[in-house]
């Protein structure tokens, strides 16, 4: 009987081991072609750990954000979820209570959690959150510099860079926690978030360099013959390059958009720096082998596109982030094609640990991708479509509220409450959606198509009843005038 036992409680202990660690890793602000691997990336960016991520583990190339805005984006990373159903709707409001994290089921499965970084769900709140052994943050954006840090309950200034503080607490935290439990480690980063500002060990690293200036920059009649009204409004308006925000209000002159490049790749190498600082302990402890590491972006970022340097837009520049995937069972190189969105996060996290969703907890809308890391066919085909949703913000009333469906080829975009045109690209033909085919009559069966489809699955799912909320904050709604 003892040896059948002792069998037994070795067996149990082998299945404990065999689940990974998981450590993610999350940006704010990266753009998804802003990697010194991607083809689309300048010749000059330095990014050798994002480079090893890709090397050693899989890019997924079409990752997606169902909301391009912090606050929903990060919402819907922890869900699991659609904004219309965890109803965080813009960066001013906190989370609803009773909305239930991942890691919170992480922590019932055996798990030791911890968080670091960025929350900004509730500009005045650092507390600790529901799901996580251990915490650490800061209020709101926080600050590039010497920044307070609420760490468990109890708040303490550090000074120096808010990404090499951040990476610190990470590493201390994965220094002294219990080695004999797996672990999560959830690293939300400030960086790269506007106003771009890099360590002042990298100010002036790319000054100088060639900077690719897109095709859809210039304020030409080609670019906006077919646009709605709206996008070439938004150049004269906040996130707007013939704008520029430089404070509270504008104060010319208009800052300089080089120095504006220049700052965000900047801002990016001191980002990847400081991943690879990490990846440099799982190499030293051991624990690269056993843990899988995933990093993404929150949202993307316009560099210039359409006369935009922000998000929110359901344009390419806006809505695809980078994803990074590494770890057991992944094969060096893989390159994943098929688009995944910030919605997977959570189910393909809980598939990887083999965590269970207890019953009656709110649904998951996304789908765990894990099985494409592993080069293995989901068991239903993969989606071929994705939505995406962005509620007009008092604060920042120059981008409207949109609806989207994007699939392989085609985008159909809906903007509600303007007397305007909506939009549909082929991204086949015209990857820079430089030429809306939704007048084309040749294309309106295409565009009705994909709007009925649109319509009837957020209906399906709850999605068209849009939550009005009092104002908030300052609003940001003064405009240029055109030259």
């Amino acid at each position: 009987m003892f040896p059948r036992l002792l069998l037994l409680l070795l067996f149990t202990s082998v299945l404990t081991q065999a689940r990974p660690n998981i450590i993610f890793i999350l940006s704010d602000d990266h753009r998804y072609d802003l990697m010194g691997f991607h083809p689309d990336s300048p010749e000059w960016l330095e990014t050798p750990a994002m480079d090893r991520l890709a090397n050693e583990g899989a890019h997924l190339s079409n990752a997606f954000v169902t909301t391009s805005l912090c606050s929903p984006s990060r919402a819907s990373i922890l869900t699991g979820q659609y904004m219309h159903h965890h109803r965080v709707v813009d960066n001013q409001r906190p989370v609803p209570k009773g909305t239930v994290f991942f890691p919170q089921y992480f922590q019932k499965s055996g798990y030791q959690t911890s968080y670091v970084g960025k929350w900004h769900m509730g500009h005045d709140n650092d507390e600790p959150r529901p799901g996580f052994d251990h915490w650490v943050s800061f209020k709101g954006q926080g600050t590039y510099f010497d920044p307070e840090l609420n760490i468990n309950g109890k708040r303490q200034v550090f000074k120096g860079y808010n990404a090499d503080i951040l990476t610190d607490q990470a590493l201390h935290w994965l220094r002294t926690r219990d080695s004999k439990k797996t672990f999560l480690l959830y690293l939300s980063y400030k960086a790269v978030h506007f106003p771009f500002t890099p360590a002042p060990r990298h100010s002036q690293r790319y000054q100088g360099k060639k900077i690719p200036y897109p095709a859809t920059m210039a304020n030409t009649e080609e670019n906006y013959a077919t646009q709605p009204r709206w996008v070439r409004e938004r150049r004269y308006g906040i996130h707007g390059i013939d704008h520029m925000q430089t404070g509270s209000l504008d104060h010319d002159p208009v800052p300089d958009f080089d120095d504006l490049y220049y700052n965000f790749c900047e801002t990016i190498h001191g980002l990847d720096e400081n991943i690879g600082r990490l990846l440099t302990h799982l190499d030293k402890s051991g624990l690269t082998k056993n843990t899988l590491v995933v990093y993404m972006g929150d949202n993307g970022f316009a560099l210039g596109e359409h006369g935009f340097y922000d998000k929110r837009d359901a344009f390419e520049e806006s809505i695809r982030v980078p994803m990074l995937a590494r770890g057991p069972g992944i094969k060096p190189g893989t390159v994943i094609t098929q688009m995944v969105q910030n919605i997977d996060i959570a189910p393909t996290l809980i598939e990887a640990a083999e965590v269970e969703i207890p019953s009656g907890s709110p649904n998951l809308d996304g789908r765990s991708f894990f099985p494409l890391l592993q080069g293995k066919n989901p068991a239903k085909p993969w989606r071929k479509h994705i939505l995406y949703e962005y509620h007009w913000e008092w604060n920042f009333p120059a981008c409207p509220t949109t609806l989207a469906i994007r699939t392989d080829r085609w985008k159909f975009v809906y903007t509600h409450g303007l007397w305007d045109i909506n939009g549909l690209y082929d991204l086949e033909t015209d990857p820079h959606e430089r030429h809306n085919l939704i007048n084309v009559p040749a294309f309106q069966e295409k565009g009705e198509a994909l709007k009925t489809q649109l319509f009837d699955e957020l209906a399906k799912s709850g999605g068209l009843t849009m939550p009005i909320r009092p104002p908030a904050g300052d609003p940001y709604h003064d405009r240029k005038l055109k030259r």
